[in-house]
């Protein structure tokens, strides 16, 4: 194990790392200062699934290459932090010798705050993940008024994807942590693709603009016949699993999944929630913003 990441009372830490917020720039989003504090968060926020990089490390030192080919990584987004904020992972340490196994996790902040909560999992242990395992539940579409026209089922058409060796190359300026197989030669051959960018390929593009800020509730990333590789075409497609209403939010659930172009094989597959903001939607005048 890598001197940097360390085991206590059965539970293995990660290393410190600084929050990266490489949307900061994009007018009109949650990552924006102004807009940040005006639909109530403390500024400009870093996107959640921008922290499934800080596993790779970790999962590689305790699972070796095989987490990057039959690996999940399941959060809930709990607290979200601005750019240069510290965290870092926290992972129940798995048994020795056991083959498919999950354990729980959390990524903590340098203050106490929990960022995110879930599990890490190798393989296909008999439990299911943290997002797998919650209840999802829906609103009627009378009770919503940014999602309105989402319906549960709707699928997006499949749609071809890729990430290049230049384009990864330039990601990783803000990636929070990295492996050397994202830039040189792995296992597999090629370099391979960054969790965060993997993320960011099979999100689902609604139908229509919606207008409420949004930001990133959960994400689950699992590879089946990874890893994603840099300069190989993937297909995507989703489906909407449910959509609903809080008493701050609207969120949609989807699952996706990457296929390569070539054959038709699953490579990976996701589970993510994204909620929209009443505060600042014009849809929700009543909401107070700031």
């Amino acid at each position: 194990m890598s001197e940097a990441i360390s085991t206590k009372e059965g539970y293995v830490y990660g290393e410190w790392r600084r929050a990266i917020n490489p949307h900061a720039s994009i007018v009109g989003s949650i990552h924006d200062d102004a807009v940040g504090r005006k639909v109530g968060m403390r500024g400009g926020v870093v996107a959640g699934i921008i922290h499934f990089d800080l596993y790779a490390p970790v999962v590689l030192n305790l699972f070796g290459r095989r987490w990057f080919e039959q690996g999940t990584v399941s959060l809930f987004f709990t607290y979200a932090l601005l750019a240069g904020e510290e965290l870092r992972v926290v992972m129940q340490a798995p048994p020795k010798d056991v083959g498919d196994v999950q354990v729980e996790t959390r990524l903590e902040s340098r203050d106490g705050h929990t960022v995110a909560t879930g599990t890490v999992s190798l393989g296909n242990p008999a439990e299911k993940s943290y997002l797998q395992a919650q209840e999802l539940k829906s609103s009627p579409a009378e009770e919503r008024r940014i999602l309105k026209e989402l319906e549960i089922g709707w699928e997006t058409p499949l749609r071809e994807v890729a990430e290049s060796r230049e384009a990864v190359e330039k990601s990783l300026v803000n990636c929070e942590d990295v492996v050397e197989w994202y830039s040189s030669a792995s296992p597999w051959g090629s370099p391979i693709v960054p969790l965060s960018r993997v993320a960011y390929l099979m999100q689902v593009r609604l139908p229509f603009e919606a207008k409420g800020v949004g930001f990133y509730g959960a994400s689950e990333l699992r590879f089946v016949n990874g890893p994603v590789k840099v300069d190989v075409p993937y297909q995507t497609r989703g489906r909407i699993i449910a959509v609903g209403v809080t008493p701050k939010t609207e969120y949609y659930w989807f699952e996706s999944q990457l296929y390569e172009k070539a054959n038709g094989k699953l490579v990976a597959a996701m589970r993510h929630m994204t909620r929209y903001m009443k505060a600042g939607s014009p849809l929700y005048p009543e909401v107070p913003t700031g």
